[in-house]
């Protein structure tokens, strides 16, 4: 079977790396506090600070750019196709006959960004298919898209 054909928005990497950013900010501030307190004193404030760097620096520059390779998603007729993930990566196919419900979800950074990520609720127990960080009017089409074919088919899901 092929991929998915369809990538989310340029704007999911942004999305992403403020997102991890957001993050590491608690992370920063302990650091800072402990040097403040300790007076910066000993090796580990120094240790503890390059290991922060090296890894927010990945988390946030490289994390963003490896979700967006591999993040990937396409409806048809017959189902909703998505593969995502950076470290574990996850394909899903969902027909089209198992879904429930189809909502739109919309962060405080998402609508800063203009983005939306819509999820698709199935009578499955691996749990809802989440297409993220797509454009609004894409987000909206896809939603009203879904629902029109999953009324044209006429089964309840339950």
């Amino acid at each position: 079977m092929a991929d998915p054909a369809w990538r989310p928005s340029p704007k999911a990497r942004l999305l992403w790396a403020v997102n991890a950013a957001l993050l590491w900010i608690p992370i920063v501030g302990v650091q800072i506090v402990w040097a403040i307190v300790d007076h910066g004193r000993g090796p580990w404030h120094v240790a503890a600070a390059v290991a922060t760097v090296a890894l927010a620096t990945a988390h946030v520059g490289i994390v963003p750019m490896w979700r967006y390779r591999v993040h990937r998603w396409e409806i048809s007729d017959t189902a909703v196709y998505t593969r995502s993930g950076w470290f574990t990566q996850e394909r899903r196919i969902a027909p089209i006959s198992r879904i429930q419900t189809v909502d739109t979800e919309r962060g405080p950074i998402d609508r800063w960004l203009g983005l939306a990520t819509v999820t698709v609720t199935t009578a499955s127990s691996a749990g809802a298919v989440e297409i993220a960080a797509l454009d609004v009017a894409v987000a909206d089409a896809t939603t009203a898209r879904l629902t029109e074919i999953a009324g044209r088919n006429g089964v309840d899901a339950t």
